[in-house]
């Protein structure tokens, strides 16, 4: 993750009435036993550049922040050739590696370089993976609505000092939100850019947001994520435009409709 510092203009909006809950610690999936369930969160290394965390959302499809596919120093897009996602990475192992053949941030995501808010409420970003990832043990996770304040959600992150395998948190709150910003009581650090926030209140965890960046309330670290339930489908309609206006991409077809005029997922078998 890129570093952030202090968003002042959201952390002094917000940070009326904040009050932390007891948090669980990171839990770092080491073994098979102990990263069951969550093999679909991998790391996304950018070349030389760095990494970020990733996540699948269908066999060929996956997501993470949208200043993950830029150059930090120099502001330019990364190659897309660059790119290699490490799925399910524990310990110099991942479960399959692949490389990305299309990557498009949200196109209202402008990269105006480190520690500027008005990237945030866009930046995500969908890519397409050369082959799809078909193993029983990696499912891909769906996806569901943004949390609301004082939810509990959990995170799956690699960092700069847990780059070879995950952590779990699997309690931290939702502070308070802006519009598509959550502001997150959950632990993130550097490289934990683009990691998937869990609903982990159902009867299996859904990403219901991804990692943005790390900022600061008075001296309380927090964490800022950004809802995907509503940028997918123009994510979708981007990957699709890209591949010549296939309606169906990587086994996931978009329906139109639903509430609030919202698009349905449904995940090919």
């Amino acid at each position: 993750m890129r570093h952030i510092g202090l968003f002042a203009a959201i952390i002094l909006s917000l940070a009326a009435g904040i009050s932390y809950a007891q948090e669980s610690a990171l839990v770092r999936l080491e073994t098979s036993d102990e990263g069951k369930g969550w093999e679909a969160v991998g790391r996304l290394d950018l070349g030389t550049r760095g990494f970020c965390t990733a996540t699948l959302i269908a066999p060929q499809l996956v997501l993470t922040a949208a200043h993950c596919l830029f150059d930090k120093d120099t502001g330019a897009r990364v190659a897309v050739e660059d790119f290699q996602f490490l799925v399910g990475l524990r310990n110099g192992r991942a479960a399959a590696y692949r490389h990305v053949t299309i990557a498009v941030p949200h196109p209202d995501y402008i990269y105006a370089g480190v520690g500027k808010l008005g990237r945030v409420g866009f930046d995500v970003a969908l890519l397409r993976l050369d082959q799809p990832v078909r193993l029983p043990s990696v499912l891909p996770f769906e996806t569901g609505p943004r949390p609301h304040i004082n939810d509990t959600v959990g995170v799956v992150s690699y960092a700069q000092d847990r780059s070879e395998a995950p952590s779990l948190q699997q309690n931290c709150t939702v502070l308070d939100e802006a519009p598509s910003i959550s502001v997150l009581s959950c632990s993130v650090d550097f490289g934990s850019s683009g990691s998937p926030v869990f609903d982990v209140a159902g009867p299996k965890p859904r990403i219901i947001s991804v990692i943005s960046a790390k900022a600061e309330v008075g001296e309380e670290p927090v964490s800022l994520a950004v809802e995907v339930d509503k940028v997918l489908p123009v994510l979708m309609a981007e990957i699709e435009a890209q591949l010549g206006g296939a309606a169906k991409v990587d086994g996931v077809t978009v329906l139109s409709g639903g509430q609030g005029g919202k698009a349905k997922f449904l995940v090919a078998p």
